[in-house]
């Protein structure tokens, strides 16, 4: 009876953990941010010595009110926690930057910090918390419950948040550039003469592959408020238009994230515009999809619940979803395509040849 007292009470007291864990949870994103807006990650990035004393750091924080110092260790302390900075008692309370925290240094080649500032913006976070009231409207998405406009609709209008939004696009194009012309990558450019990069925004990707291959002409082909007044040189060219009316030949599209902001239907009508825009399978037409295959890095379970998360995330967005390797497969089929390849994961997504 005493043991069963005691594991009851065990499982009380782990329960009670994680639910404080998720009660106090809303303030990691906040201390993050405040990291950023402090340039905290810029600060030790550009510190001569790996490891930097907290009065160093201190000293060197822009615009902070001296009465506010005393809180300083405070915020390092959770952020080290957090994993974003390691700690070095031993080298007088100095702070260094870890892998994770090197992600949020500005202009980093592989950063994620635009797109955790985009995921901070209040019509982001107005849209997560609008999710109760959407089960009980009738409106497609939780977007369109807090906004009453879609996501795209608001990015049109909105200059502001359009930016930032496009700003978190192209700073995640850069992360994938980097992975996608590396040795695992490189071999699904070789060959093509032609490439038209769908939805590709301020052209991060198309850029980094034109450079990469010289001979490869790139297209990128979004709408006019994103393209703006962007112009292309040497092989990479600018098109503004929408991928539902006119995709321009070559012989492969790449859709980077693309396909899990459409439900099936638009899915399958963009594949087949896709199709009748690239050459047969004997003169190498493919195209090439960057998405998330759901579960299909199941021994991460951090990577497996960001996959869950993310599509909720684009249920309550766009009305769209994230995709097994069963509901792809249905779609390529459904489109007219012949067969495909999942050629290698890339972290959280995957990299897909489809072949017509």
């Amino acid at each position: 009876m005493l043991n069963n007292n005691n594991n009851c009470a065990n499982q009380l007291i782990e329960a009670e953990a994680q639910s404080w864990d998720h009660i106090l949870s809303y303030l990691r994103p906040s201390c993050i941010k405040c990291a950023i807006q402090l340039r905290i990650p810029d600060i030790l990035h550009k510190n001569v010595n790996p490891i930097m004393s907290l009065s160093d750091l201190i000293a060197a924080l822009p615009n902070l009110n001296p009465s506010k110092t005393t809180f300083i260790p405070i915020l390092m302390r959770v952020l080290v926690d957090f994993g974003l900075f390691k700690y070095h008692q031993q080298q007088g309370d100095g702070y260094s930057l870890t892998s994770v925290g090197r992600l949020l240094v500005e202009n980093d080649l592989s950063g994620k910090r635009s797109f955790f500032l985009f995921a901070q913006h209040p019509v982001v976070l107005n849209t997560a918390s609008s999710v109760g009231d959407w089960l009980r409207d009738d409106l497609l998405t939780a977007f369109e419950t807090a906004h009453g406009k879609s996501h795209w609709d608001y990015c049109g209008e909105e200059p502001e948040f359009n930016g930032v939004f496009n700003d978190a696009m192209a700073g995640d194009s850069r992360l994938i550039s980097n992975l996608l012309i590396t040795d695992c990558c490189a071999g699904v450019f070789e060959g093509l003469t032609s490439l038209v990069d769908i939805g590709g925004g301020t052209g991060a990707v198309a850029m980094a592959i034109a450079e990469a291959f010289p001979s490869l002409k790139c297209i990128v082909l979004d709408l006019p408020h994103v393209i703006g007044d962007r112009k292309g040189s040497g092989n990479l060219e600018f098109v503004a238009g929408s991928m539902f009316d006119k995709i321009p030949h070559a012989n492969a599209i790449l859709l980077k994230w693309i396909l899990h902001n459409w439900d099936d239907g638009d899915c399958v009508t963009l594949l087949k515009k896709c199709k009748e825009s690239i050459p047969s399978k004997e003169k190498g037409g493919k195209v090439i999809i960057i998405d998330i295959v759901m579960e299909d890095n199941c021994s991460n379970d951090q990577l497996v619940q960001s996959q869950h998360l993310m599509d909720l995330l684009m249920r309550i967005t766009y009305a769209s979803k994230e995709r097994t390797k069963k509901e792809w497969e249905k779609l390529f089929l459904d489109a007219g395509f012949s067969g495909y390849k999942i050629i290698t994961s890339l972290g959280l997504r995957s990299l897909i040849e489809i072949y017509p």
